[in-house]
């Protein structure tokens, strides 16, 4: 692939996963805003496009242990993300909540800013429970079903959403609803800085916060930009 400019982050991050470390660590938005071009995205994240195209170009080979999930069967892919991503999700949210207590008790008096963070963060929580629950019980099964009747040359029967382009623009608005909630979290927190008064659990918060948003890109990234366009094609080939 021709790095340059005018190349979407999304086929960056698609092409390898280092490549989607890069762009999480200069904060260029991959997941959700995954059709930008990097100049765009690069501009809108306030970075410089080429900085960060020569750091793409000095690392344009995945780390062996990445796995290539754009060749990976859609089955094995739906379980990465119910095990890495849907699991961490549930870990995390308890945690983080248990935290965001704790800070605000101490420091909420002279940081009104915690107990805004806590109410973004759990409408997150909130939000991804739901958003997680209904992929697992409906979308990726039909996404499973599809894939083994297409392997097993079978008669798929129509779901009752018709199509699974339908459960996926909700499940695609959905993750625009969880980015703009994370936004809110790191912007509320100045990028994750702790104040100079912050104690160890106040330092802990703000890390848990910054892992909880690097998860949720590549969660996102997985789904929107691999998971997503495959099943909506192999669908189409089925018909």
């Amino acid at each position: 692939m021709k790095l340059n400019s005018e190349t979407t982050v999304k086929d960056i991050a698609v092409g390898s996963p280092a490549a989607a470390r890069i762009l999480e660590k200069a904060g260029v938005d991959y997941c959700c805003g995954g059709s930008q071009s990097l100049g765009d995205a690069c501009m809108q994240a306030g970075v410089s496009a080429e900085e960060v195209l020569a750091r793409l170009r000095a690392n344009v080979e995945a780390r062996p242990e990445d796995a290539d999930w754009v060749s990976a069967t859609l089955g094995e892919l739906t379980e990465h993300i119910r095990e890495k991503h849907h699991g961490y999700v549930r870990e995390a949210i308890p945690r983080v909540c248990a935290l965001l207590e704790k800070v605000k008790a101490k420091h909420g008096a002279n940081h009104p800013e915690i107990a805004a963070l806590e109410g973004y963060f759990l409408r997150l929580g909130q939000e991804m429970i739901a958003h997680m629950q209904k992929e697992e019980i409906i979308l990726f099964p039909y996404i499973e079903r599809l894939e083994l009747s297409r392997r097993e040359s079978a008669t798929l029967e129509r779901p009752f959403f018709q199509t699974v382009r339908n459960p996926i623009q909700m499940m695609m608005n959905e993750h625009d609803a969880a980015g703009d909630l994370a936004k809110q979290i790191r912007k509320t927190s100045l990028e994750y800085a702790p104040p100079p008064d912050a104690c160890p659990s106040y330092q802990r918060l703000y890390s848990e916060l910054r892992d909880f948003e690097a998860d949720l890109h590549q969660h996102v990234h997985l789904e929107n930009n691999i998971l997503f366009p495959r099943a909506i094609e192999m669908e189409k080939e089925a018909c």
